[in-house]
């Protein structure tokens, strides 16, 4: 049975960091990504462009080479393609992993001597079980959106997730969501010529919108361009309308009209996953791991990237996740 050093799960920027390292370490390492390279920015809405400054979203000392003072999802993804190309990093696309299991002897001095079982299926179907001393999660979170749990949530105009805003032109949408997704999305929709209504539990839009769209989400909902429903949640959606109603009063009921429903609630990790490998999840969400070391409670089982936020997606983005590679690898490093 072949045994590699390291598993990585995910090739996205924190992934991409874990391979860097462990390549710089001379493990013998893969990475398994389900989707494309740097999967959630693919998915993100093509004229996207980052909060942030390119220098943040550095990864292994490799430039980060843009004309533009924030760089755009197209910029990025082109700088991943060649973080892979320019350290050899050895990636496996397409291929989903399905279970992470500990295997032992059974006998407590085997303890030291224990694999990886990764079981994982490919895009065609095949499935492989790899054997590795570490693992290391970076699979983040956009994968697994918050759900509603309200009926219609999966009716064919029903989505989690936002693309262009040219799909909606002369469309009436429901925007459900009070962050910076939501936000932005109410904006580009309503200049996009949709009509735009948002719905959010509280009684006013997140603290954390970045400043430069505040006030102008603020004015387009105090003018009526962007109709607004606040401490309010959906109870229903239908075919051609959304059924929402006060917080607090389950008789209220209000019908807006909505060819589109954007879900932007936000998501979260892959839960079934770390359970299934051992991990426990404390009563906030978060997973067992040791913040030195960002190993979890199975000997072996490492954490990266947006997965060491739990429930917390706002806690972990590039900026701080990619110094996750060298953390692990001080770990592994005195084990090997």
């Amino acid at each position: 049975m072949s045994v590699r050093d390291l598993i990585i799960v995910g090739a996205g920027p924190a992934g991409l960091a874990v391979a860097i390292a462990a390549s710089e370490a001379s493990l013998d390492y893969q990475v398994l990504e389900k989707g494309l390279l740097a999967n959630s920015i693919f998915h993100f809405p093509p004229q996207m462009t980052f909060f942030t400054t390119p220098d943040l979203l550095e990864i292994g000392g490799l430039p980060f080479v843009t004309p533009y003072e924030k760089p755009t999802r197209h910029e990025a993804l082109k700088y991943y393609r060649r973080v892979v190309d320019r350290y050899a990093l050895r990636v496996a696309l397409g291929e989903e992993v399905l279970s992470i299991e500990r295997e032992t002897s059974g006998d407590a001095s085997s303890e030291a001597d224990a694999v990886f079982a990764v079981t994982a299926r490919s895009a065609t179907g095949v499935r492989r079980v790899r054997h590795a001393r570490h693992v290391a999660l970076a699979i983040g979170y956009y994968d697994q959106p918050n759900r509603l749990g309200v009926p219609g949530e999966d009716l064919p105009h029903v989505s989690h997730y936002y693309g262009e805003p040219h799909a909606y032109f002369q469309q009436r949408v429901v925007i459900v969501g009070g962050k910076n997704s939501a936000a932005i999305a109410a904006l580009e929709l309503y200049r996009a010529g949709a009509m735009v209504t948002l719905v959010h539990r509280k009684g006013a839009l997140s603290d954390r919108i970045k400043y430069w769209i505040r006030p102008d989400i603020d004015n387009r909902i105090k003018e009526g361009s962007i109709a607004a429903r606040f401490e309010a949640c959906v109870r229903e959606v239908l075919p051609t309308s959304v059924i929402v109603g006060p917080i607090g009063d389950p008789a209220a009921r209000e019908e807006i009209p909505a060819e589109a429903v954007l879900l932007l609630t936000g998501y979260h990790p892959d839960f079934e996953l770390l359970r299934g490998a051992g991990v426990e999840i404390d009563n906030r969400g978060t997973p067992v791991f040791d913040r030195d070391t960002l190993e979890t409670n199975v000997p072996g089982l490492f954490l990266a990237g947006g997965m060491v936020g739990g429930l917390d997606t706002s806690a972990i983005f590039i900026e701080n996740g990619r110094f996750h590679g060298e953390q692990i690898m001080k770990a592994i490093a005195k084990r090997i």
